[in-house]
């Protein structure tokens, strides 16, 4: 990392306000790199507005080093090479194979590559580009790179023009196999981080077929050119989060709202899917300072309840949670449900809590085995009637429309993603029993 310009801390001014890769040192260590639209703004954030993870290392940070890119696709390739070279402590401390991205390139009966994204590198005679931080800044800038560099997504191309051909985002069913295969190679290429090579590569056939009075050829290179340059140049891949910017003021709602004074970043939802107690899941989504956090997601696949009894499958979904220490605990429970669910929450989260009303004390965690490990954590459930808002330590709920905006909306964000993930798993359980029966 010699061509990384480095700062002390917390001298924001040095930094550049462009796009690039970032990177975090202890005295003796390396301990974050990360990729930012603005490199200024996103190091400010992890100081002045850190998350749960930020708390693991901000206060080691010694020195901030930077490098420009340019372009936000060359700040993605560029941070997955230096976290695949390095292994940065914190980067590899929240994450494992299963949680990165990579992209395949694979190859059918007939020896012709496809594309595909993937969490772990378990195929044969399959290339892995990666890894990558971001799923979906990564799915942007294949469909980006696809424009210059077509290439198939599935193993078999259907005998007649697809919807991708028509939009000349696929080879189509008869292609060129060694110019197929050379796109393939250079967009390989450019996502190792090569684009200079691949560049001149193309001006070089472009001379040739030109040379050679190849006029049709010649163009596609030089279109191909032209398109990656401005691919390059002017995509748009990271999102600029504004939930995470106005977070401070959601989470000061928030905090009044659950009568805390402490810190709440990391929100967990619950949902329970079942069909007369068959094939009952539960599922377990991660908001984090607002956002949602996909690569921690849970699922539960209950074992124990027979019969249609949510608030008991609540009860052994929050049972089996806390017993993983390796996840961080959350700041705030959420449940979709009512004065039930968030009784059953209560008796599993604060198992000396006083329940039916809803209030509790606080309890003390070498009174329970089912408590201990987990401090006083704050616990609501919204149910689907009225949207009333059930919260511990309150006797009478709250109606969400009552309630300021950026929480509405942030609860029924939650709510609504905790019963798709639970409902998605639950088909796809049903779906599994069908097909065995």
């Amino acid at each position: 990392m010699k061509n990384f310009k480095l700062i002390k801390n917390k001298n924001f001014g040095e930094l550049p306000k462009t796009s690039g890769v970032y990177s975090f040192y202890g005295k003796n260590e390396l301990l974050y790199i990360g990729k930012a639209i603005n490199i200024q703004n996103r190091v400010k954030n992890h100081f002045n507005q850190p998350s749960y993870r930020d708390d693991l290392f901000i206060d080691k940070v010694d020195k901030i080093g930077f490098f420009e890119t340019g372009s936000e696709i060359e700040a993605l390739v560029f941070e997955a090479n230096l976290i695949k070279k390095y292994q940065p402590k914190f980067n590899v401390v929240w994450r494992d194979d299963k949680n990165y991205f990579y992209v395949a390139i694979s190859q059918n009966e007939q020896k012709i590559p496809y594309i595909f994204i993937t969490h772990q590198k378990n195929y044969e005679k399959t290339k892995y580009v990666g890894p990558f931080v971001e799923g979906t800044a990564l799915k942007k800038t294949l469909r980006f790179l696809r424009r210059a560099f077509p290439y198939y997504t599935v193993k078999k191309h259907p005998k007649t023009k697809c919807t991708y051909c028509h939009l000349s985002l696929c080879p189509g069913p008869d292609p060129d196999k060694n110019l197929y295969k050379k796109n393939i190679n250079n967009l390989v290429a450019i996502l190792e981080g090569k684009k200079q090579k691949v560049l001149r590569d193309l001006k070089k056939d472009m001379k040739k077929y030109s040379q050679n009075r190849d006029f049709e050829n010649a163009a596609k290179a030089r279109d191909q050119i032209l398109s990656l340059e401005k691919i390059i140049s002017h995509a748009h891949i990271f999102e600029a989060n504004k939930t995470q910017q106005a977070w401070p003021k959601t989470e000061g709602f928030l905090q009044t709202i659950m009568g805390v004074n402490k810190k709440i970043s990391r929100i967990e939802g619950y949902d329970i899917s079942n069909i007369q107690g068959n094939q009952a899941v539960a599922s377990m989504v991660v908001f984090i300072d607002g956002t949602a956090d996909k690569n921690q997601y849970r699922k539960f696949k209950i074992k124990t309840i027979e019969g249609p009894n949510d608030t008991a499958m609540i009860k052994e979904a929050l049972s089996r949670r806390i017993t993983h220490n390796e996840w961080p605990m959350p700041d705030l429970i959420f449940i979709d449900g009512g004065k039930g669910q968030l009784n059953a929450a209560l008796a599993i989260i604060h198992p000396h809590t006083k329940r039916g009303d809803g209030a509790g004390k606080k309890i003390n965690r070498s009174e329970s085995r089912s408590g201990v490990g987990v401090k006083e954590i704050p616990v609501c459930a919204l149910a689907k009637k009225n949207n009333e808002l059930f919260i511990k330590g309150n006797k009478d709920p709250v109606l969400l429309k009552t309630l300021p905006r950026e929480i509405f909306n942030l609860i029924l964000q939650i709510r609504d993603e905790s019963h798709r993930f639970a409902i998605t798993y639950h088909k796809k359980l049903r779906k599994k029993h069908l097909l065995t029966e």
